[in-house]
């Protein structure tokens, strides 16, 4: 059987493919890779379809050997990988022959790296996605030093003539928005939310929170409840003290404070990238 070895997971080593949409009326999560273009580039690199599921790691850290032969690519910021101790680089397919470690070091912007292998990870699917969802425990277990990870059949040929190296995660972001659909919660809400929020250090896959000026509610709402509602993937909610909360892939489905905006789907992989210190605004006309 075609398999990889966890030598060293990291900070966080988590299986992910392109998640379990759909299942919100249950009160389950997405899930999923939170930088769906790092996963689709590494797949392609690879030869793997686009939905074929891969190894997300949390500040780099992760080490692997192989156990069969396969070929792999690191994708997401730039990041320094090695082969058996000798430099290769990332976002390029690299062959592996039985025994060989592959070893992800720290990348110098953003967070989160992604590991493709010919094949993709074949542990077995819950509700139709092995990804792993930290908010409700689905899905298979962060990954562990000595585990043993099942690889899928290759198929596709590797590819990766025509790739660039992925540029650098920014440390100032402009997200697009669309308003609502509480914005008539608060006064001015493109306004209030076209400034600078600082992304803080409580961020993870269920969200990230932003600090800087607080939103304030109108005053005919200003102390008025709402029922729980549900909830979209890059949804801005704002809870009471004003700070927005934004909703990434392990987000909750149903949600009772306001959700002033919702940020638009091409711009999630970089929040998800966003490390603590990044600065965030959000805007409407693009």
């Amino acid at each position: 059987m075609r398999s990889l070895e966890i030598v060293s997971p990291g900070a966080l080593a988590l299986v992910q493919d392109l998640g379990r949409p759909g299942y919100a009326h249950l009160g389950v999560p997405p899930s999923g890779a939170l930088d769906v273009a790092a996963l689709h580039l590494g797949n392609r690199l690879t030869g793997n379809p686009p939905d074929a599921a891969g190894i997300e790691t949390l500040l780099g850290g992760l080490t692997i050997r192989a156990r069969s032969s396969c070929t792999v690519a690191v994708t997401g910021p730039p990041v320094p990988v090695s082969i058996d101790g000798q430099a290769t680089g990332s976002h390029t397919p690299l062959p592996l022959r039985p025994g060989q470690r592959l070893a992800i070091g720290r990348p110098n912007t953003g967070l989160r790296c992604y590991l493709a292998v010919s094949g993709g990870i074949a542990v077995p699917p819950v509700l139709g996605s092995r990804s792993h969802d930290v908010l409700s425990g689905l899905g298979p277990a962060p990954l562990r030093a000595g585990d043993t990870v099942p690889l899928g059949p290759a198929h596709g040929v590797p590819s990766g003539a025509d790739v660039l190296v992925a540029p650098a995660v920014s440390s100032h972001l402009t997200i697009p928005v669309t308003l609502g659909p509480r914005d008539d919660w608060f006064d001015n809400a493109a306004g209030a939310l076209d400034v600078w929020w600082t992304v803080t250090e409580d961020a993870n896959r269920v969200g990230v929170r932003l600090s800087g000026p607080p939103l304030r509610r109108v005053s005919t709402v200003s102390s008025s409840e709402l029922p729980s509602e549900g909830v979209l993937t890059g949804a801005i909610q704002v809870p009471p003290n004003g700070f927005p909360l934004v909703f990434l892939a392990d987000h909750p489905t149903t949600g009772g404070y306001p959700v002033i905006a919702v940020v638009r789907r091409g711009s999630l992989g970089a929040l998800g990238q966003a490390s603590p210190g990044t600065l965030v605004r959000f805007r409407t006309s693009f």
